[in-house]
């Protein structure tokens, strides 16, 4: 049995018995919390055990070893670029047990809950629960753009240097009019704040209100994520189209 499929099989106690002790302070949830509120962002790499980091790893490599190369620029947010290797929801399905049983712990669905202070609730679009991308060669990018749903904890599972690109850039508190998305209109009018992610680091992000990219890699260096993405009740009460994730996953 890989690790992979060895930690599958209790991930949900594993989470549970780390958030306890690693979260036990209520005034540090407030804190991240905040942070996540007023940003849109907050980085907490400690959210799971090493032996689950380590565990998604794993899987993550093994299943990129299947990705689709993607070179495009998507009219949804004013022609920006994507330039990465992607695998999509389906193939995550079909050949891994340990990222789908992370994506439905309760354990972490009721922290995620507590950070954003609303209900994290599983996405109804299948393809847009988790997706993995790689990034390799010079000009690599994920361009501007929102996400269709509220919430996404993005798994850093390999960094570049600073020096090599690929760092977060975000516009929060930003609204997505798919037939009128004013990309530039917003760079120009509110600050960018930019975050530099090290390999093993995690982060959640306010993805239908944060305008974020990835800076372009300058050198050919790897970046490889994992993207889990959920949504709230409003959501589930809205019709939401899904342009970008279609175009980019299969």
């Amino acid at each position: 049995m890989s690790a992979a499929s060895e930690v599958a099989l209790d991930v949900d106690e594993r989470i549970q018995k780390h958030l306890a002790a690693e979260f036990h302070d209520d005034w540090t949830v407030l804190g991240l919390s905040q942070q996540f509120r007023r940003e849109g962002y907050v980085k907490i790499p400690n959210i799971v055990p090493e032996d689950v980091k380590a565990a998604v790893t794993e899987d993550v490599h093994r299943l990129l070893e299947h990705a689709k190369r993607v070179d495009m620029t998507l009219k949804a947010t004013a022609n920006t670029p994507r330039r990465m290797s992607t695998v999509g929801a389906r193939h995550i399905i079909d050949n891994s047990t340990l990222v789908p049983r992370i994506y439905e712990s309760p354990a972490l669905l009721a922290f995620l809950s507590r950070l954003a202070r609303d209900k994290v609730l599983p996405c109804p679009y299948e393809p847009e629960r988790f997706v993995m991308t790689r990034q390799e060669k010079v000009g690599d990018t994920h361009g501007w753009h929102w996400g269709d749903f509220s919430f996404a904890l993005i798994w850093i599972i390999e960094a570049p240097d600073i020096e090599a690109g690929g760092m977060l850039q975000c516009v929060p508190h930003t609204d997505w009019n798919k037939s009128d998305a004013r990309v530039h209109d917003y760079l120009v009018k509110y600050p960018i704040r930019t975050y530099y992610h090290r390999t093993g680091d995690i982060y959640f992000l306010r993805t239908d209100t944060t305008l974020h990219r990835t800076v372009p890699l300058n050198r050919d260096v790897t970046r490889i994520i994992l993207n889990t993405a959920w949504a709230t009740p409003a959501d589930l009460e809205r019709a939401a189209t899904h342009e970008t994730m279609d175009a980019l996953f299969d």
